[in-house]
């Protein structure tokens, strides 16, 4: 195996596995909720924290690569997030909410990692492809997250299914030590870490013009991706009346959808429109799934509202690769990890805000359509701003 498909292959088993873990709550909500006493909406509350902890391990982890070796910090991170999830196994509101912040800061630190992976080992002319392909690993996690944890929870109820997916998480780690060697050979032992490491990413994306754009895109973009996989269960299952397996089902479609279109959307960035256009064109059509998404009823036939969140999925969750692409593309020469992390601050700052407001929402109006509906009039806005304003030019 040449560096380049190790660096790929490790990268996205990291990232599918954090993502997984990130869901597997989520993906048992109900239950969950109900054996903590408390709404299932404050599933939006859950997601919230754990991207406070992932927004600030971000930062972190763009210089942290220097020091410990991205590969390495990689799997430190992963453990963490192991970790998060065997928290959450405490009966205690208190110490879930606490797992979450674990989890996040678990999870902050791999796309900066992987970035700075991916932008030294993958051809240039390939770039969109290939971020896209590791970007598969989030859909990619939370289907299995959807597919297996309910009805593993069902079966053996959801506390084991959660120490599964830690266990998954484990395994996932040590299998990645071959690679450490040969992937972090650029380490440098000699680095040190201080405040000013951390500013700097914040400083190089409000310097660069090309940045800018991407963190703000993305702060929008996926704090709504998380709203549809970290809701699309509860709405399902308490507000259309599907069982919770066939709405976990729901949950797994999406991200199925989202595992293709990753592919497909970055060969296109690559091939057809410019990222910009490209992102443009995902929020027009994430717009129109969004808005049928809301419109769900118990008399759909379950093969339309398959169809319908499979187009939410691909457009919701297959707009990653081609932004962390373009990230890494307008980066000063040798600072992708760095830029990434800046970038993502912001990105999961946006995680942080959209789930916590989405659950505000649905719990003063009591309807998780209302929400997917002020969803679909985001996306048109950021679709409609980017498609209107002349782009930054590149620093």
């Amino acid at each position: 195996m040449n560096l380049a498909a190790g660096a790929l292959l490790a990268t996205t088993a990291i990232q599918a596995a954090a993502s997984a873990a990130l869901l597997t709550l989520p993906a048992v909500a109900p239950l969950v909720a109900g054996d903590l006493r408390v709404p299932t909406s404050f599933v939006g509350t859950y997601l919230s924290l754990i991207y406070v902890g992932a927004a600030t391990a971000a930062l972190v982890g763009g210089a942290a690569v220097l020091r410990v070796g991205a590969l390495r910090l990689s799997q430190l991170s992963l453990l963490a997030c192991a970790l998060g999830l065997l928290l959450g196994l405490v009966p205690s509101t208190v110490v879930v909410a606490l797992s979450a912040i674990v989890l996040g800061i678990g999870y902050g630190p791999i796309t900066p990692a992987s970035s700075h992976l991916l932008a030294r080992t993958a051809s240039p002319a390939r770039m969109g492809l290939t971020f896209s392909i590791k970007q598969t690993g989030v859909p990619a996690g939370a289907a299995l997250a959807g597919l297996v944890v309910p009805p593993l929870a069902l079966a053996a109820g959801w506390r084991t299914a959660v120490a599964a997916i830690a266990v998954l998480a484990v395994l996932i780690t040590l299998s990645a030590q071959p690679l450490r060697e040969s992937l972090d050979g650029d380490r440098r032992r000699d680095a040190r870490f201080s405040l000013a490491h951390f500013a700097a990413a914040l400083r190089l994306v409000i310097a660069t013009p090309a940045l800018r754009t991407m963190a703000a895109v993305s702060f929008v973009y996926a704090g709504l991706q998380m709203c549809v996989a970290g809701f699309i269960v509860a709405y399902l299952a308490e507000e259309v009346g599907l069982s919770l397996v066939t709405a976990g089902i729901g949950l797994t479609v999406a991200n199925v959808a989202g595992v293709a279109a990753r592919i497909g959307w970055g060969a296109f960035a690559d091939r057809v429109l410019s990222p910009r256009a490209t992102l443009a064109l995902l929020g027009g059509l994430m717009t129109v799934s969004a808005a049928a998404t809301a419109m769900f009823t118990s008399t759909w036939p379950l093969a339309a509202m398959l169809a319908v969140i499979a187009a939410l999925g691909a457009t919701a969750i297959g707009w990653n690769g081609v932004y962390l692409a373009e990230t890494a593309r307008v980066a000063p020469a040798g600072q992708a990890a760095l830029a990434t992390g800046g970038c993502l601050f912001f990105t999961y700052v946006g995680v942080v805000c959209c789930p916590f407001l989405f659950g505000m929402l649905q719990r003063a109006s009591g309807s998780y359509a209302l929400c997917f509906a002020a969803a679909a009039v985001v996306y048109a806005a950021v679709a409609g701003t980017l498609l209107l304003r002349r782009p930054a030019a590149v620093a």
